[in-house]
């Protein structure tokens, strides 16, 4: 076996610089954020009231596990962060798109840079409010100079529009997900490194300092390799083999050219080309897409937002090494969602991949809902191993409607649709969340659950359409 069929983005390579590359921006990028969410939420837990974690803490905290202040506690974080997403999802709508209308007209570098320089502003508020001992409030301003700058809604559409623009057709879905197999690695060294990190300085006034300037540091490479090493790839997309253009008009005789050097150069065939009124309906492909990846991103929203406050209270009552671990666990899903795409293109279709991850995440999340013991969480995590391959594929199914001058536009209003759903889903649940902490606390994991399953029927559309128009113009799928 050669060595391009296990690894299908390694035939491109040498036509690119390594200086094209996204991964170290995407690497650093990630590691900065994980670092800075796990000591946003330590520090916030301690902002009110609480003290630091150890091996002894959580029998110190209450004395009953489902005490009044335990559950004052989660509802003054979780009161937080309603406010905090807020700002992080709304504020990102007032510069996005603008952004992404430049890149696709100026310089596709410009949606990265600008966003990671409001990245790592926000790493440096959460600095001086642990070094200067701020009140947790100036968070939330930190949080809107981030989005002001367009946010993870233009830094991630940026990312993905030059992952497009260097990789063909056909192996733009590993393409792709090897962008988010570099993403998860380095989340996962930053969550494992967190709560270790936020130790360095436990007890002292300083809580988290050594954790909080490492993100800084690494938000810094990032912003400074984008602006002087990286540079935008040659677009690398190539016509189908079997259909390299075609010069006919509906109902006459096509002529259709031929790349594979096996097959003659002209073929002439009659009648085989559909009509303009059923050829592929793009507009309606690309709807379905959208549908399917904003009710799958609730479902992600809906349980990846609950989590943090579900690990830290009663029954599982983690401390700082164990959050650490189990965000760590959670980046594990972009090591098995690479794997899960790398093999599962070599013989289905972008549709049955997406709908694989629908079902692995909402199986995962069912079970979460359940969780009674440390172990049964991870062997909910571990169900959800195909939890990243949706929306992923989705972006590569997209990108293959459209040209390459409009990826900017197309995956910056994909990313703030989801933005701006996961803002509505993350206040409402938390709300849910507070009213259900003495009734069912997993109640959120269940509701999430039904969204994932239910996002499969827009998907399910979008392959009955596809299926049915390949049928009928002789053209199969890739």
């Amino acid at each position: 076996m050669s060595l391009e069929a296990v690894c299908p983005w390694k035939g491109s390579l040498p036509r690119l610089q390594v200086r094209t590359w996204i991964e170290p921006v995407v690497a650093s990028t990630q590691l900065a954020a994980s670092l800075y969410d796990a000591g946003l939420l330590l520090v916030v837990k301690a902002s009110f009231g609480v003290p630091t974690f150890s091996n002894h803490s959580a029998a110190a905290v209450s004395p009953s596990p489902r005490g009044a202040q335990e559950d004052s506690q989660q509802k003054a974080i979780s009161n937080f962060y309603i406010i905090y997403n807020l700002v992080m999802g709304l504020t990102p709508l007032l510069s996005a798109y603008s952004l992404g209308c430049l890149s696709d007209r100026y310089h596709r570098k410009i949606s990265i840079c600008v966003a990671l320089f409001g990245f790592l502003l926000s790493r440096l508020g959460l600095l001086l409010k642990v070094l200067l001992d701020w009140p947790v409030q100036v968070l939330y301003g930190a949080a809107a100079l981030n989005g002001l700058c367009g946010g993870f809604s233009s830094y991630w559409s940026g990312v993905m529009a030059l992952g497009s623009l260097g990789s063909s057709e056909g192996r733009r879905s590993v393409r792709l997900i090897l962008i988010d197999l570099m993403l998860g690695l380095a989340g996962f060294c930053g969550s494992i490194a967190s709560g270790h990190l936020f130790q360095q300085t436990a007890g002292h006034s300083s809580q988290g300092l050594v954790l909080t300037a490492c993100s800084v540091s690494c938000a810094t490479f990032a912003l400074l390799y984008s602006l002087f090493v990286l540079k935008v790839p040659e677009s690398v997309a190539k016509p189908s083999k079997t259909l390299a253009a075609v010069d006919a008009l509906p109902g006459m005789v096509g002529t259709y050219r031929s790349l594979d050097p096996d097959q003659p150069d002209l073929q002439s065939v009659e009648g085989s080309l559909p009509s303009p009124e059923k050829a592929q309906p793009k507009k309606t492909i690309i709807a379905l897409l959208f549908v399917g990846a904003i009710i799958y991103d609730l479902a992600v929203v809906g349980t990846v937002d609950i989590m943090p406050l579900f690990v830290l209270r009663a029954p599982l009552s983690w401390n700082q090494v164990q959050v650490g671990y189990g965000m760590a666990a959670g980046y594990t899903i972009f090591i098995t969602s690479f794997l899960g795409v790398l093999i599962f293109s070599r013989c289905f279709r972008d549709t049955t991949m997406i709908i694989i991850g629908m079902v692995s995440f909402g199986s995962g999340a069912l079970l979460l809902a359940f969780v009674k013991k440390t172990y049964m969480f991870y062997i909910a995590r571990t169900v959800m191993l195909f939890a990243l391959i949706p929306i992923t594929t989705i972006r590569s199914a997209l990108s293959k409607l459209v040209k390459g001058s409009s990826y900017g536009k197309l995956f910056v209003t994909l990313q703030l649709s989801l933005a701006l759903t996961g803002v509505v889903t993350s206040t409402v649940f938390n709300e849910i969340y507070q009213l259900t902490l003495e009734k069912f606390v997993g109640s959120c994991f269940a509701i999430s659950s039904s969204l994932s399953f239910l996002a499969i029927i827009p998907i399910g559309l979008v392959a009955y359409k596809q299926t049915s128009w390949s049928k009928f113009g002789g053209v199969e799928e890739k």
